[in-house]
């Protein structure tokens, strides 16, 4: 039996269908924004020497919010090989995307909300995707060491409190939305307050004491919220970010473990 011929009412009707379901899946995502970080000189929590010297960091874009559930989504859909229950074992824990309700379909998690259990690795390649990679370490503090209005906030007692607070209270929900407040100094929303974050690298920036003599160092895949000098023993937050630095592998994640990223700063013309 031949197919009926389809109706130019029911033509119209599914060319609607297809352009409703094309622009709801654009509205979830947006296109990426960039932010440009000229760098300085970087009073740092992890020396440059180890001891006390400042860090020299480079001209850096670093984008303005973490990469979402439905930016995440969209990355697995047109890279199959990151989705979960596909993704290899090397790289992925089996928490990966465990929130959820399928290998493509963040629900019951909020589209603009930061993409939670994501390996390094995962993080690196969504990086990747958008001709980007991870921040460094320096470069993470750099940006993170503004508030509203100054490029380097550290020495205020009430923006380390409002940090600290946070800390206090970490983990114990789902995140929210991300920018869901005021952007800091260089325009990036959500540096701290919302989930810890991936970064690139810490090869040579965290030497213990016992370790220092013989040259060994500890590679460091993760940072979290507090921008803040590490001889500054009133931190609290201090502490437990480099207790987490020092549990963290690369193909791990965690369930307020989220990731942003940075690409190298246009060559000047």
């Amino acid at each position: 039996m031949q197919a009926p011929a389809l109706r130019p009412s029911w033509l119209a009707a599914l060319a609607l269908l297809a352009a409703t379901a094309a622009s709801v899946h654009a509205s979830d995502t947006a296109v990426p924004d960039y932010r440009t970080v000229q760098g300085g000189s970087l009073r740092t929590v992890l020396p440059a020497d180890g001891v006390a010297a400042d860090a020299k960091v480079a001209p850096f874009q670093l984008r303005s919010r973490l990469v979402t559930n439905a930016d995440f989504a969209a990355f697995v859909r047109q890279h199959p090989e990151w989705q979960r229950g596909t993704a290899p074992a090397l790289f992925v824990a089996p928490a990966y995307l465990s929130g959820w309700r399928s290998p493509t379909d963040y629900s019951p998690m909020a589209a603009d909300a930061p993409v939670i259990h994501v390996s390094w690795f995962a993080a690196q390649a969504y990086c990747e995707s958008e001709d980007a990679r991870l921040p460094r370490w320096y470069e993470w503090e750099y940006s993170a060491a503004a508030d509203a209005t100054r490029a380097d906030a550290r020495d205020d007692e009430a923006w380390l409190a409002t940090i600290l607070h946070w800390y206090a209270d970490a983990g114990k929900s789902t995140p929210r939305s991300v920018a869901g407040g005021p952007a800091n100094y260089y325009g990036i929303h959500d540096l701290h307050g919302l989930v810890w974050e991936w970064v690139e690298d810490y090869s040579g920036l965290f030497v213990n004491s016992d370790s220092r003599a013989r040259g060994e160092q500890k590679l460091l895949d993760y940072c979290g919220g507090a921008a803040a000098t590490l001889a500054d023993r009133r931190n609290y937050a201090i502490l437990m970010r480099l207790a987490l630095l020092s549990a963290m592998e690369a193909n791990q994640d965690g369930a307020n473990l989220g990731f942003r990223c940075a690409r190298d700063a246009a060559p000047a013309r």
